[in-house]
């Protein structure tokens, strides 16, 4: 056992023992934790200097979704599923620049992941903000946009989550997370049902080992009242009760967060990006599937400060799709984790250009990852879990040259 990995397994142990008897009201000292969160020969002492334009290759097919660039639009917020036997993509739609006023979910479907329908409205139009109106296109408090949230698939049926608000910033204080259902029969979305009042998730919820279902919260003024997670959703679609991760932008400036159960299947750890500019993700453990967590502290995985997205695998293991260049949201690339705390591999998808906000799912013997190019196109990769199984890195440090 190398003695970065013994000082990691005691950090997690002290940590795990302190924070049973903690509330989520935090201690002024906190337990020490490891930052750990990259480890091989392949990684330098700062991992900003991973020369992330030559990681080992990921081969995989590709196509584009739908492409906005002639109409100067925006895609963004991608997200999939595979439900009745074939694969669903959403996105938001909107003119000009990203969650203006006038805004829609736009969605699309497939056989296999790679030809894909003609993209067709999920949404409506917002109120009042249709093409035509004074606010269409605008950042005005008048006008409102819906953002894509993902799917969510629940005792067997299909929700499209998507939330409402005023176009002004990020958040307006009438914002909702509606969830539209699908009739298979009419082959249609319904009416929305507004499932919780001021919260945007970033992914759709997810199973805990308790049997409740769990999602990430921003309230209208998460900069002020902190990130959240919404436990529930067992009982009806709209009863969720918030846990608060932290208090304030002052302990962390997060955005989009994300999380994932532990192999012991009990803990859970969720990962955050900075937006005080470290270059680095947050971490944040839980011993008590949700309940209360621990203070988020800054590992050594570097980060563009962009979306990311992961995925246990059937076989147990981790995977992270990200951006990890800290000053570029180029290249996109997937980290392994056997344990999900710790990653070993790193390989590059795909870049060149400005590529961001990745959704990854599996399905079968695949992987397929979203992701928006230049906020203007939706584009997936099909990956083959055998490519990914032949990812082998580098026996010395990867550093960009100087």
């Amino acid at each position: 056992m190398t003695l970065k990995r013994f000082s990691l397994i005691a950090c997690l142990t002290i940590s795990m023992v302190a924070d049973t008897c903690c509330s989520w009201v935090f201690a002024e000292e906190a337990p020490p934790r490891s930052h750990v969160m990259l480890q091989g020969a392949w990684v330098p002492e700062h991992p900003h200097d991973i020369d992330f334009d030559h990681l080992p290759r990921v081969p995989s097919q590709h196509v584009v979704v739908s492409d906005v660039r002639k109409e100067k639009g925006v895609h963004q917020h991608n997200y999939l599923t595979f439900y009745e036997g074939q694969y669903w993509i959403m996105w938001s739609n909107g003119p000009g620049i990203e969650d203006q006023a006038g805004q829609r979910v736009s969605y699309a479907t497939s056989p296999d992941g790679l030809t894909w329908s003609k993209p067709r409205f999920l949404s409506p139009v917002p109120p009042g903000s249709g093409p035509g109106s004074k606010v269409y296109g605008t950042r005005s408090p008048a006008g409102f946009r819906w953002i894509a949230r993902g799917f969510w698939q629940r005792d067997g049926e299909l929700y499209a989550l998507a939330s409402l608000d005023q176009s002004a910033g990020f958040f307006g204080p009438d914002l909702e997370l509606h969830a539209f259902r699908w009739d298979s029969q009419a082959q249609a979305w319904g009416e929305s049902q507004v499932i919780q009042d001021d919260a945007i998730n970033n992914f759709p919820p997810k199973k805990i080992p308790s049997g409740q279902w769990m999602m990430s919260r921003r309230m209208h003024d998460y900069k002020k009242s902190g990130v959240q997670f919404l436990v529930g959703g067992d009982q009806a679609i709209d009863q969720w009760e918030s846990v608060p991760v932290f208090k304030s932008d002052a302990q962390l400036a997060a955005e989009e967060p994300y999380w994932w159960v532990l192999p012991d299947n009990q803990r859970m750890v969720a990962l955050f990006r900075d937006n005080h500019k470290s270059g680095y993700l947050y971490r944040s453990f839980s011993e008590d599937q949700g309940k209360t967590w621990s203070p988020p502290h800054r590992t050594d995985f570097p980060d563009a400060r962009s979306k990311f997205s992961g995925v246990r695998l059937t076989d147990g293991r981790y995977v992270l799709v990200s951006n990890p260049h800290p000053k570029r949201r180029d290249p996109l690339a997937i980290s392994i984790s056997d344990d999900g705390v710790v990653f070993t591999k790193m390989g590059y998808l795909i870049g060149g250009r400005h590529v961001d906000y990745p959704h990854v799912i599996q399905h079968e013997d695949y992987l397929l990852v979203a992701f928006a190019g230049g906020k203007q196109t939706v584009e997936v990769l099909k990956i083959k879990l055998d490519d990914l199984d032949k990812l082998t890195m580098p026996s010395k440090p990867l550093v960009k040259p100087e």
